[in-house]
């Protein structure tokens, strides 16, 4: 098996680009989610990690001159996002150039649309296949065809595996779809009718909370990191907060019931960190209008913390065994 490298353990400096888009979404609010993650402590967290912090502000958006004329009939907002896209894929890009580790803070989940496309093509230019673990309630993998509600949001994942029906989004910049088994849809549980058909169409990695439920979160992330190793690829984490209990994490404008729990959460991102796959990570739908008093924003810094290699005790613990008696 090829050589591993040890993406996340390795990162000495981290980029972090606000990006406060929120027309993706029905409910406005998440433009404001940047500057709460801000707030709540997110650059002090990570200096603390001994962490080279390199915050280069919230990525401002003027319209294409270029713009689709036609855009799709079900898809709203479709020439703004249009713009969007392209601006975050261009900078996700020029980010991972630099050496540093992206962090992208949203703002809603059609930032990932332009994220992710950046930083597939930049590994792809390493001869690294990109995989994205999307840590959500909700699939997202509606196209203008299937959608429900047509708010494009709902459309990201599929954009990102090369469905159609949103095909001139990025214009000249190079979209690099994955393959659709690289993606794995972890916490699923809100799916729409026609939306399911299509996952089981395209045989989409689900880990839904059923599964959650009955296996764990720890042998359900370990099978995708043994994936991800056995193909030399690198893991790009796009996390929707209402991946989470909304009793954890009010602070989301699509809440479902029966999310994660705050120690399932910290698990997958310790399990994460210590895999040292992480490449770029996503933070989206941090809506804090809907918040109670920041606490949502202050629960998500610190699950970024354990991602990043914050420990309870300090020293690390075997992630295949129990700890020894001391």
């Amino acid at each position: 098996m090829r050589a591993v490298v040890n993406a996340l353990k390795r990162a000495e400096r981290v980029a972090l680009l606000g990006v406060p888009v929120e027309v993706g979404a029905a409910q406005r609010g998440t433009l404001m989610g940047p500057a709460a993650l801000r707030t709540a402590g997110l650059v002090p967290m990570l200096e603390s990690l001994g962490l080279l912090v390199e915050d280069h502000g919230d990525l401002m958006v003027a319209p294409d001159s270029d713009l689709a004329q036609n855009p799709p009939s079900n898809a709203r907002q479709y020439r703004e996002i249009q713009s969007w896209a392209r601006a975050v894929s261009a900078r996700a890009y020029q980010l991972a150039c630099s050496g540093a580790l992206p962090l992208f803070l949203g703002g809603d989940h059609t930032l990932s649309m332009g994220s992710v496309n950046g930083m597939a093509r930049f590994w792809r230019e390493q001869g690294r296949e990109l995989f994205l673990l999307w840590l959500d309630a909700h699939a997202d993998y509606n196209t203008p065809s299937t959608t429900v509600t047509g708010n494009m949001h709902g459309m990201s994942a599929a954009f990102l595996c090369g469905e159609p029906g949103l095909d001139q989004l990025l214009g000249d910049e190079p979209r690099m779809p994955l393959d659709p088994q690289h993606l794995h849809l972890f916490g699923v549980r809100s799916v729409d009718r026609q939306e399911r058909l299509l996952l089981q169409q395209r045989r989409i990695n689900i880990a839904d909370m059923r599964q959650i439920d009955e296996f764990g979160v720890g042998v359900l992330i370990r099978q995708i990191i043994e994936q991800v190793q056995s193909c030399g690829g690198v893991l790009h984490v796009s996390f929707d907060v209402d991946f989470l209990d909304p009793q954890l994490a009010p602070g989301v404008g699509t809440m479902v019931p029966g999310g994660a729990t705050y120690r399932e959460a910290h698990l997958v991102m310790e399990l994460l960190h210590d895999s040292g796959l992480v490449g770029s990570v996503d933070i989206v739908e941090l809506n804090p209008f809907l918040d109670e008093r920041g606490r949502t924003a202050c629960t998500v810094v610190e699950l970024i913390g354990s991602l990043f290699g914050q420990r309870i005790t300090g020293w690390a613990t075997p992630s295949a065994m129990p700890p020894q008696p001391r």
